[in-house]
């Protein structure tokens, strides 16, 4: 708020104006809006005199927005800097390091602290990165890795042990806030009979644990995906949302009681992505992006509450699932959420623009109106994924680009996680290219590598697990095979990467292989004399063109 009333010792001297509005003789030469970064300087117009009344008027206008209406932006956009500087306090940072590119602990905290972070998530206990957060005033949330949940359930003494190696070294420098114990557990059907059952005994060995070292502050929780609940991601009503029958009373309800005797919060992982994604239209963009002008709307019959972004209802569904089992009290603290700056081909929407607005509107919204339609008001840690673009992370390609960061340290788009700095002080943002369903031609090949030597036994263990899973993948390039020839394990690979990717993709298979695969789009076949020697050239056309017809 701006007390216009102490910007001058003699108010009856003068009619009031505006505290930034230029005198009438300037205003030809700059609006009364707040002005663009864009239009602030352009490069191409010759420089006029600095001295000019006007321009040294406008100036002072221009302080004068910086410095009474836009604090954040002042520090981004008009330093240089892709991020709001100093000691932030806002949203959270996943800080995953399933990558062989990225900068050190050291490096990494600076970039948290550059783009606003209040707060910092970890996967495990890590040394380097704890003693990295040594004295920045950052709330730490570690993870304990799902391996070790038996044996800490199983052992009182085995749980201290993990406290005295993994916490105790770093307090009080290192200002741990959370373990979690876990990461999306219920969500791995294939421990389900050894550690499901164990996630709360142990919880309740560290906590004993704490108390008895006399460490109040660090709270307990576990990280759990929306698939805990009934319909998944998107369960509409958001008010009819419940817990999955499998695990609602053997894992949730002891679950929900340890957290409410411990003032503690439900984790969730809640991608707005993904669920989108996946609506065939039901959805539109900007409901699941937060835009805040979003015409779309969601009425819940069961509560009358009305939802304007996709978020809001994934998180009030937990509540009710919460409260069907008696524990609605229970906070709620988002511990991943986000939008992928990249993807393959056939995964829509994961661009850099999408990215960009998704996170910039969660920071305002989290810094502005906290809570959901059901739960008013109601602060939480919220944590966004991720710091870096992880190389190594399986799967599918967004799994590679959710970071705010490359791995070289270049933003990969201007964010204040504070949400103070105004949305018209970005800079523009790439058009999408990718916001509709691609529908041309895509092949799986071995991947150029960049110039790397092809590391030729990775390559064989590849071919030998496509080739594994049956159903003809691999026939053609067997000895005898059509396509045996040229007996390469490039021309092969490629062959049985993009038979495999074919013929399993719609059941969860995807072009991967430990990083040996990449999409095209550029029909390999056309490039297949240039990219293989061999004398038998018309061979080779057609085993590429019998490949790549596979689609």
């Amino acid at each position: 708020h701006v007390n216009v009333r102490s910007l001058s010792n003699n108010d009856s001297a003068r009619p009031w104006r505006h505290p930034c509005r230029p005198p009438p003789s300037a205003r030809s030469s700059f609006s009364s809006s707040p002005p663009s970064p864009a239009t602030v300087s352009h490069p191409s117009v010759p420089s006029p005199d600095p001295t000019h009344p006007e321009l040294v008027d406008d100036r002072r206008v221009l302080r004068c927005y910086v410095r009474f209406f836009a604090p954040a932006a002042a520090d981004a956009s008009w330093s240089g800097s892709p991020f709001r500087h100093g000691r932030g306090r806002g949203l959270g940072v996943n800080y995953g390091r399933v990558a062989d590119d990225i900068p050190t602990p050291r490096r990494s905290v600076q970039l948290l602290r550059a783009a606003g972070a209040g707060s910092v998530k970890i996967y495990d206990a890590n040394p380097a990165v704890l003693r990295a957060l040594a004295g920045t005033g950052m709330a730490v949330s570690i993870m304990v890795p799902n391996q070790v949940i038996p044996d800490l359930a199983a052992s009182y003494a085995a749980a201290d042990r993990w406290v005295a190696a993994n916490l105790l070294p770093y307090l009080p420098r290192t200002r741990v806030k959370f373990l979690l114990v876990g990461n999306e557990v219920l969500s791995d059907g294939s421990i389900a009979a050894s550690t499901w059952p164990r996630i709360v005994p142990a919880m309740e060995n560290l906590h004993r644990s704490l108390r008895a070292r006399r460490v109040s502050r660090v709270k307990l929780g576990t990280t759990l995906a929306m698939d805990a609940l009934v319909a998944g991601a998107f369960p509409r009503p958001p008010s009819a949302a419940a817990f999955r029958p499998d695990i609602a009373e053997s894992v949730l309800r002891p679950l929900l009681r340890f957290l409410e005797g411990t003032n503690s919060y439900y984790f969730v992982d809640a991608y707005t992505y993904f669920v989108w994604a996946g609506s065939n239209g039901t959805v539109t963009l900007d409901y699941a992006l937060l835009q805040p002008a979003t015409r779309a709307r969601y009425v819940d019959p069961g509560t009358g509450l009305t939802y304007t972004n996709l978020l809001d209802e994934m998180l009030d569904a937990v509540g009710a699932a919460m409260s069907k089992l008696g524990h609605g009290g229970v906070r709620i603290a988002v511990a991943e959420t986000g939008w992928p700056n990249g993807g393959d081909y056939d995964q829509i929407g994961a661009n850099v623009r999408n990215a960009a607005v998704y996170n910039r509107n969660l920071a305002a919204r989290m810094a502005r109106n906290p809570g959901t339609p059901a739960r008013p008001g109601a602060r939480m840690p919220v944590f966004v994924f991720s710091l870096y673009n992880e190389n190594l992370k399986p799967g599918p390609g967004t799994e590679r680009h959710w970071g705010l960061y490359y791995p070289n340290g270049t933003a990969v788009y201007r964010v204040d996680l504070t949400g103070r700095r105004p949305l018209w002080a970005y800079p523009p943002l790439p058009a999408p290219e990718n916001d509709t369903p691609y529908k041309g031609q895509i092949w799986c090949v071995l991947a150029a590598h960049a110039g790397r030597k092809l590391n030729e036994t990775a390559v064989g263990d590849a071919l030998t697990y496509a080739c594994g899973q049956g159903n003809g993948t691999c026939d053609a390039v067997q000895p005898g095979g059509e396509c045996f020839q040229p007996n390469t394990g490039a021309a092969h690979a490629s062959y049985a990467f993009n038979s495999y990717w074919q013929q399993f993709r719609k059941t969860g298979a995807t072009c991967y292989f430990n990083n040996l695969a990449e999409q095209t789009i550029k029909d390999p076949s056309k490039h297949a004399q240039t990219q293989h020697s061999c004398s038998t050239h018309s061979e080779i056309n057609y085993c590429y063109s019998k490949l790549y017809a596979l689609k």
